[in-house]
């Protein structure tokens, strides 16, 4: 028995290698601020096996640029002279007295601090580090270890889908770090991470490159909305303090900028995580320019597949995504995109997996041309698709929850399905055009809770025909041959829904 993987919506790499040269990259702004002159260093790293003693001329090569970044957030608090009143519990029963004048409360402050790593990345003061690092604070302190120098630092600009800010501090004559080029980076290169972890001073951490185009997902990380993610893996140590710093490889050029660990004791344990560089310099650029970044954007639902539903879809490859649902009225709908296509191809690039295809959608510019190669019933198709800007935010719908319905008939096996009615669907908040068969019940042991079926999922194909009610969703099932059965699903999921595809092992025509 298996069962398929969640639709995968975190993000890694598949970016193409720059041309070999070193160059001293400007780019043009527009928002008011200064293009900082950034060097950019591409030339491939030297890997013929030898033996190192030291990498002290590398850390005194990048190790001026890192600085501490102190953060402040300034916290104001309503106190109650009676400490009943500090209590929610109590201020339910007794009222809340914040309205009255009568000397029954004070205001406090207080300061909550944080500590972060930057890396100095142009003469002029700007400095890249981890979003989260100086999000939400009021007060940003940079201080530069080697000079004793502290600085206030402005935010130009934040991107919390890549944990990326870009701050600037009034100063001129900075050691700024030469950038790399992430692209060219192997499992098995050596890299440091230079920040200051636990406030102890700026510390230097050797290790190599263990992974490449991790994402949230793979790491663990909680759902937090649209994120891209494409980290370096790594086991050189990294700790509380050294987030916002830097990764830089064995010439000293910077690779990347260190943003979380992996895990059960905040220290670390030999699996760190950075934004590779290029990433992150094409969010710098936008932030630079313009104060935001601004994304391309297709409309579609997507997951990867296995080997099951390769078969189902007579894929000859599971590299590429497959179409869980097109969104009406968005750029996919108006190229023709239909749910069901695989897509194997975009802009001229491989697509390996969801992670891939989200990423390379996200670097184009809204407005602009896509090409796109995909299998439709076992034809390949090539669409063009203009590409719309990304949406910020998205409906939420919190309360949400799945209203009780009248078994009608069983279903597949352990699965029981019912009629949608007015009451479910205003419970599940369904699009008014949806139609299917809701399932009200999945028996735990049944090759259906096993291949990812829910209560509450509505059953919208079985086979890549359309099931209209719970009768048809029966028909269909009663009909079906072979080992797997190929179910499209809608499904709620707290603030988000949509479809998405699972094969269910048939065991009744197992021979």
């Amino acid at each position: 028995m298996k069962s398929l993987p969640k639709p995968v919506l975190g993000i890694f790499a598949a970016l193409t290698g720059a041309a070999v040269m070193v160059v001293l990259f400007y780019f043009t702004a527009w928002a008011g601020e200064s293009a900082p002159a950034i060097n950019v260093d591409t030339t491939t790293t030297v890997r013929d096996a030898k033996a190192v003693t030291s990498y002290a001329s590398v850390v005194k090569k990048a190790a001026p640029s890192v600085v501490n970044i102190y953060s402040t957030h300034i916290i104001h608090e309503r106190l109650y002279r009676n400490p009943m009143f500090n209590d929610p519990f109590f201020r339910q029963f007794f009222g809340d007295p914040s309205g009255q004048d009568d000397g029954n409360q004070r205001e406090r402050t207080r300061r909550e601090q944080s500590l972060g790593s930057g890396i100095i990345i142009s003469p002029d003061g700007y400095i890249l580090t981890a979003n989260h690092v100086v999000d939400g604070m009021d007060e940003i302190k940079v201080a530069i270890p080697d000079s004793n120098r502290e600085y206030t630092a402005k935010v130009i600009g934040a991107d919390p889908p890549t944990d990326v800010a870009v701050l600037k501090i009034d100063a001129t004559g900075l050691p700024a770090i030469t950038l790399g080029d992430s692209d060219q980076l192997e499992v098995g290169d050596v890299v440091l991470a230079i920040g200051n972890p636990f406030r102890v001073g700026r510390s230097v951490t050797m290790g190599i490159v263990s992974a490449l185009g991790r994402n949230g997902r793979n790491i663990g990380m909680p759902d937090s909305g649209y994120s891209i993610q494409d980290f370096i893996q790594t086991d050189a140590a990294i700790n509380p303090g050294n987030s916002g710093g830097a990764l830089v490889d064995a010439e000293g050029r910077l690779i990347g900028i260190n943003t979380m660990i992996k895990s059960s004791s905040m220290g670390s344990e030999g699996i760190g995580f950075a934004v590779p560089i290029n990433l992150a310099r094409h969010v710098m650029e936008r932030l630079i320019s313009s104060g935001r970044v601004a994304r391309g954007y297709l409309g579609i639902h997507m997951q990867d597949v296995d080997a099951e539903l390769a078969q189902q879809f007579n894929l000859s490859s599971q590299n590429g995504v497959l179409v869980d649902d097109v969104i009406s009225g968005t750029p996919a709908d108006k190229a023709g995109i239909k749910p069901g296509d695989f897509v194997t191809e975009f802009n001229g690039k491989e697509v390996d997996d969801g992670n891939s295809l989200q990423l390379a959608i996200s670097e184009c510019s809204p407005g602009s041309d896509a090409t796109m190669k995909l299998i439709r019933n076992g034809t390949a198709t090539t669409l063009t698709v203009k590409l719309a800007e990304l949406p910020v935010g998205a409906p939420q719908n919190k309360n949400a929850k799945t209203a009780p319905a009248s078994t009608k008939t069983d279903a597949l096996d352990g699965v029981s399905v019912a009629d949608l009615d007015s009451e479910t669907r205003q419970a599940l908040k369904t699009p008014a055009s949806l139609q299917g068969a809701l399932v009200t019940e999945v028996n735990p042991g049944s090759n259906a809770a096993e291949a990812g079926l829910h209560r509450g999922d509505v059953i919208l194909e079985i086979n890549r025909q359309t099931v209209r009610d719970a009768d048809t969703a029966v028909k269909l099932c009663e009909q079906a041959k072979g080992k797997h059965i190929l179910v499209r699903v809608w499904r709620r999921d707290g603030e988000v829904d949509g479809t998405r595809w699972m094969t269910v092992d048939n065991i009744r025509h197992v021979s």
